[in-house]
């Protein structure tokens, strides 16, 4: 009996212990590729930075109104207008048709430095010579000479990490950015563009000769070409240097107020990509703490961001900035030595800065992870109390033309 028990039993301790060949041969799901990683993590990204509705980046929460009004500028924006056109004259009907959105559509908001984030519009990458020429000449016309330099730099260096990674020009490459139009280009209804990439988003918003460049990232790893097909190119040393050469004006009790800390461990940028409602309070310095040789100096390192934007539109932002100079605040965070990493911030109620030297991301097989280094840094300039993107501005047309 004993026996038979046993013999009965064989059959289902080997199940136990061995799966049937059936299912030791049944294919394993597919391993998830590249691109279906960066899709997931860019639907992931977008779902949650825009499941708040855009209020601006405010000190407290509450967005001050009275800061911006639609008015005359006395600047023309016609060269942009025409450079507009010509460029999306320059596209196929099918590149015109993912590259042209609404002037109200939350593609606005869908910009990321993660060079894995999935863009839309049309790339560098796909266009003929004569459209990325026409591509250019719309940045031409909007930047000033320095901010298209600063751009292009950036697309060149972007194309150096790539020689860095082993020749990795799928996920780093001079022509991975992506442009895209909202709106239709106009002398009197609001429309703008967008350039999106690695270390390089530009967006741009016009409404009759008004224009609001922000959010503006810039950035690079590495910031020196040392090597490669664009060996000697350098970015961003006169908004490094600057920052400090300001803070080392300061008296040590103006320092002391400034300094927010000496020691930089971790990257500190707030305003990246969907931190479109962060609220971040006035800490630092203030305007009308300094003397009038300091505010000079204040205001021309300013000008470094500002003046990015073309000429004309950089000196009525500047006037802009001016008139909200007392309540302009500088903070400081890391050392001060010649060769330390640090972060600042220029934070008033119409125009946020923020410059950072981040932790290795693309090098970080050749650096050390933990530890910022100046071969990599991070700027965002924006536009408090709600008219980054120029929705502030958006708003009031609309309220005053309603479509």
């Amino acid at each position: 009996m004993t026996a038979m028990i046993a013999s009965r039993l064989a059959p289902l301790l080997l199940l136990l212990v061995a799966p049937p060949a059936l299912a030791q041969t049944r294919p394993a799901a597919p391993a998830e590729t590249r691109f279906q990683r960066f899709e997931r993590m860019s639907r992931e990204a977008e779902k949650t930075g825009l499941a708040e509705p855009f209020r601006g980046i405010t000190a407290d929460g509450k967005v001050e109104p009275g800061l911006f009004s639609v008015k005359s500028t006395g600047v023309t924006t016609a060269p942009v207008v025409a450079a507009a056109q010509a460029f999306l004259a320059a596209l196929t009907p099918a590149q015109r048709a993912k590259t042209a959105y609404p002037v109200g559509d939350d593609e606005w908001r869908k910009w990321m430095n993660q060079h894995f984030y999935l863009r839309q519009g049309v790339s560098f990458l796909e266009m003929s010579p004569a459209q990325r020429e026409a591509a250019f000449g719309l940045m031409r016309a909007s930047l000033s000479a320095r901010g298209l330099k600063l751009s292009q730099d950036i697309m060149k260096l972007n194309r150096t990490l790539g020689e860095l990674n082993r020749n990795d020009f799928e996920q780093y490459n001079e022509w991975l950015y992506h442009v895209t139009v909202m709106g239709e280009p106009s002398a009197t209804k609001p429309w703008g563009w967008q350039v999106d990439g690695h270390h390089l988003i530009v967006n741009y918003f016009v409404l009759g000769d008004q224009v609001v460049m922000s959010p503006l990232f810039v950035g690079s790893e590495p910031v020196v070409a040392a090597s490669g097909q664009f060996k000697g190119t350098v970015i961003l040393q006169d908004e490094q240097n600057r920052g400090r050469d300001f803070l080392l004006s300061l008296d040590p009790a103006q320092r002391a107020k400034a300094v927010l800390g000496t020691t930089k461990t971790a990257n500190h940028t707030l305003t990246e990509a969907f931190r479109d409602n962060v609220v971040i309070p006035y800490a630092g310095l203030p305007g009308r703490d300094l003397n009038a040789a300091q505010r000079r100096d204040l205001l021309a390192l300013i000008g470094l961001y500002v003046g990015n934007l073309a000429d004309g539109h950089a000196k009525i932002k500047m006037d802009e900035v001016a008139a909200h100079l007392d309540r302009t605040h500088f903070a400081w965070l890391g050392g001060s030595a010649a060769d330390s990493v640090y972060y600042y911030r220029i934070h008033s109620p119409v125009l946020l800065v923020e410059f950072d030297h981040q932790r290795p991301a693309g090098l970080r097989h050749v650096k050390d992870p933990a530890v910022p280094n100046r071969e990599h840094i991070h700027i965002v300039v924006r536009t408090p109390n709600g008219n980054d993107y120029g929705k502030d501005l958006l708003r009031q047309h609309l309220a005053a033309h309603p479509h």
